[in-house]
């Protein structure tokens, strides 16, 4: 399931418009311009209407007169995560996309009760890593929401990676709840978790997927290795998403697979109303333009 097939993907969906918050920025305005080239969807760009002419007239000039982008200014941050969160809420667009602002002003417009993007479930992170070694993709969640889940956050982690597998064709993913080890220690949570998420996916309380754990990493990616210490089950060595127990784990096990293992990563909030292409500042536009895609895909 790679990220050409899933841009692909993306572009045959018809009239999607993405409300970038703060797009004052020349890597956003990169991943801005190479999705209008891929006819991926249409821009609502909110911030600081001279930077962001100035920045699309001296780097990327044929956007000046496309009818793929309109601007609005915004004098600050606040005010322009509440545009675009607007944008959004109101039906204009139907993808929030975070650009040169702090995640916690944008995040408190998806929250607000007005015209906020709450739904009933929990807000989490799905990424989607392509890596070379594995030759394969497979989805990290929650590497940038929720601190330290408990069991029924989790559960919702679950749902909204298993929902982002479904769009992508991945008709019954199998989920793999990450330890350290495959026994349960009651020393250890996450191998107490792991163990309840298995047997709710076994008695119909988390469903369209495979939830088996714990295991530990390289019994969940590995099949040499699952065989090599007899960890059985179908999701042993063949795991499509990976659930970490914490966001401190998450991230470095994100981090680990883009600097140490050169792996493409999308990334996208899931759980809203809506998906929020939520990447970090320092992302590359081929990374931004891979979380556009999957939120597009992943988009009403």
């Amino acid at each position: 399931m790679s990220f050409r097939y899933i841009l692909k993907q993306a572009a045959k969906k018809e009239e999607v418009t993405v409300s970038v918050a703060g797009a004052e920025d020349l890597e956003v305005l990169h991943a801005v311009h190479m999705a209008i080239s891929s006819e991926l969807a249409n821009f609502i760009l909110v911030g600081d209407e001279r930077k962001i002419t100035e920045l699309i007239a001296a780097n990327f000039p044929e956007l000046v007169e496309s009818g793929s982008v309109v601007i609005r200014h915004a004098v600050s941050s606040a005010e322009a995560a509440m545009k675009a969160v607007k944008a959004v809420s109101e039906g204009e667009a139907s993808v929030l996309m975070k650009g040169q602002i702090e995640t916690a002003p944008l995040l408190k417009e998806v929250l607000n009760k007005e015209y906020g993007l709450r739904t009933g479930s929990v807000l989490s992170h799905v990424a989607l890593f392509e890596v070379p070694s594995l030759e394969r993709s497979i989805f990290v969640t929650d590497a940038g929401m929720n601190v330290e889940p408990d069991l029924q956050q989790k559960v919702h982690i679950i749902r909204n990676a298993v929902e982002i597998a479904h769009v992508i064709g991945i008709n019954l993913p199998r989920v793999a709840p990450l330890a350290a080890v495959e026994v349960i220690n009651s020393a250890m949570k996450a191998t107490i978790d792991a163990a309840a998420l298995t047997q709710m996916n076994r008695r119909g309380q988390i469903t369209g997927c495979i939830v088996d754990g714990p295991l530990a990493l390289d019994n969940a990616i590995s099949m040499e290795a699952a065989k090599h210490k007899s960890v059985g089950g179908e999701v042993a060595g063949r795991a499509d998403i990976l659930v970490v127990p914490t966001l401190e784990s998450g991230n470095i096990l994100y981090k680990s697979l883009m600097y140490f293992g050169n792996s493409q990563v999308g990334s996208i909030i899931a759980g809203a109303k809506a998906p929020i292409v939520l990447t970090s500042r320092a992302d590359s536009a081929q990374s931004k333009l891979n979380s556009l895609a999957l939120a597009i895909c992943s988009s009403n």
